[in-house]
């Protein structure tokens, strides 16, 4: 695996580079790591940067009634839809189409960023989250995710800290 600056050496997704020029300055420093191979699970990507999956943080996107919704949670984590519901009030939350996801994000799923996203969204970072300081989140691409800490995780994506995981 390799590493690169926003227009480093290494040949970054077309996907990825949309993310960066996207976001743009945004007072962290942003080093997409690049895999030989797609990464769209989040096992494969802690097996990949050999850490643990609680330390990658998926960023998935749901249709509340007809609202696009992200929800950020811990890799190791599932979401519980009638947890999402009753934080947002909405009478029915489910995972949105590939299609829906894509025209919201601007992603596709498996590489969605937690920011940058090409319409705006509501935000919710599950607790789960916090369990460590620095997390991995997706780059844009299947291929590529970047270190950012917790606390600019949540202050970039504009989330609210919430609790819809399931129970373990």
């Amino acid at each position: 695996m390799n590493s690169s600056d926003q227009h480093g050496s290494v040949d970054l997704p077309a996907a990825t580079l949309r993310f960066l020029d996207r976001v743009g300055e945004v007072g962290i420093s942003i080093e997409p790591v690049v895999f030989p191979a797609d990464t769209r699970t989040s096992q494969q990507a802690a097996d990949a940067l050999g850490c643990h999956v609680s330390e990658i943080t998926k960023s998935l996107v749901f249709m509340a009634d007809d609202a696009p919704l992200m929800v950020l949670m811990a890799g190791d984590r599932r979401v519980d839809l009638v947890r999402v519901a009753e934080v947002v009030g909405a009478q029915r939350v489910r995972r949105a189409e590939l299609e829906e996801a894509r025209n919201h994000s601007g992603y596709s799923p498996g590489g969605t960023p937690p920011f940058g996203h090409v319409k705006a969204m509501q935000v919710l970072a599950d607790r789960s989250i916090t369990g460590n300081d620095v997390v991995w989140v997706a780059a844009g691409s299947p291929k590529t995710v970047f270190a950012i800490g917790v606390n600019d995780l949540v202050r970039l994506s504009d989330a609210r800290l919430v609790d819809v995981a399931e129970e373990v």
